[in-house]
């Protein structure tokens, strides 16, 4: 052999790569490699943790995400992992990227987050997910997505917004649910992995799922995005031009009658020196005794009485409370005209007298005509 391949063989390899390419791209199943894992995953990580921050002020309990596990799985390997029925949160972008992605909650998970957001305690989860729960976590994931496109957006540069998440129970022992949420679950789909804490009532694994096209969307944005910070262009910066040579006679001794640099000629003192037998001049200095108004403790009457009279005439909201109560959603619910709401004020009890909200007397009612009426009696320093 001569080392020359003749054109037969040549067509064969260039037909192998072919199919090789073919296999790889055939029906969008592209396998993500590891410099895209490990993008996606600093993405999800961002967003995750302004995410969590934001359903920290809607449950108002300590939130704590983990770092994010990339991987590839499919519809068999959220089976395995969720044995229950799970909520599954769709979320399309609508502005800045084309795509849809999935997160995917444990059912207890979300009736605990559900119960803070409508002031209990957490503990409240007997009964079945209702349509109450999935509105409210849709809410709950609008808001903490929408703050995670915020940071999205700055990290690509772009304007990335989210459409409302939709909610939905999905039975994973079902398989017919396997195709209701989107066609990409039923091949091979990115997994993200977190483990999710929230305070000592939730500790647990929630997932978000994204189609590999969309993934690879986002490698390729983050990708533009920082192709500028790294110089990318090198040829359009002009190398510098090398330094000229020193001349011959720097590097010798000075010449004759010219004095070195730093050394004054002679008969010539240096600067800021004074010449031999002048004395220092001193500059003059002003020095004055510094001057303070007194204080006293005594306000203008005149100047206070004026300034006061500047909003008398603001009007201020004055609320008489009778008394409070708690409910349950459930019994609001079963409210009707007839139902008696026990407050927890006694007959009798002074009740509260609010300016704007602030608790300021206390008084008692009284009948004015046909109006009813408070009487001070006692007035809250």
């Amino acid at each position: 052999m001569d080392g020359v391949l003749s054109q037969e063989e040549i067509s064969a390899l260039l037909a192998n790569d072919q199919g090789s390419a073919d296999k790889n791209t055939d029906g969008g199943t592209e396998i993500l490699s590891d410099s895209d894992k490990d993008a996606i995953g600093e993405v999800a990580n961002i967003s995750m943790g302004t995410a969590a921050t934001t359903l920290f002020s809607l449950v108002n309990r300590k939130v704590e995400i983990s770092t994010p596990v990339v991987s590839m799985a499919n519809w068999d390997d959220i089976v395995a992992a969720y044995e229950r029925p799970c909520v599954f949160i769709r979320i399309a972008y609508t502005v800045g990227l084309d795509g849809t992605n999935l997160l995917v909650l444990k059912e207890h998970d979300v009736k605990v987050i559900t119960d803070l957001m409508m002031g209990g305690d957490g503990t409240n989860t007997d009964g079945e997910l209702g349509e109450l729960h999935l509105s409210a976590i849709s809410e709950a994931m609008n808001q903490m997505m929408g703050s995670s496109a915020t940071s999205l957006s700055s990290m690509l540069s772009k304007t990335i917004d989210i459409s409302p998440p939709v909610a939905d129970l999905i039975d994973l022992q079902d398989t017919e649910d396997e195709g209701q949420i989107e066609e990409f679950l039923t091949g091979e789909f990115v997994k993200i992995s977190f483990k999710m804490e929230i305070g000592d009532l939730v500790d647990s694994e929630i997932m978000q799922l994204y189609p590999v096209s969309f993934a690879k969307e986002m490698c390729a944005s983050i990708t533009q995005n920082m192709a500028p910070e790294t110089g990318a262009d090198n040829s359009a910066v002009p190398a510098p031009e090398p330094a000229p040579a020193p001349a011959a006679q720097s590097m010798e001794q000075p010449m004759m009658g010219q004095p070195m640099m730093g050394q004054p000629m002679m008969g010539q003192p240096m600067m800021g020196q004074p010449m031999m037998g002048q004395p220092m001049m001193a500059q003059p200095v002003n020095v004055q005794q510094a001057q303070f108004q007194p204080f006293s403790g005594e306000l203008n009457p005149a100047f206070q009485s004026e300034n006061i009279d500047l909003i008398m005439d603001v009007p201020l909201e004055v609320t008489v409370e009778l008394g409070r109560t708690s409910k349950s959603i459930q019994d609001i619910l079963d409210f009707a005209p007839g139902t008696i709401i026990e407050l927890n004020k006694l007959a009798g009890e002074p009740i509260d007298v609010l300016v704007n909200g602030k608790y300021v007397a206390k008084g008692e009612v009284v009948v004015i005509e046909e109006s009813y009426g408070i009487r001070i009696t006692d007035i809250v320093k």
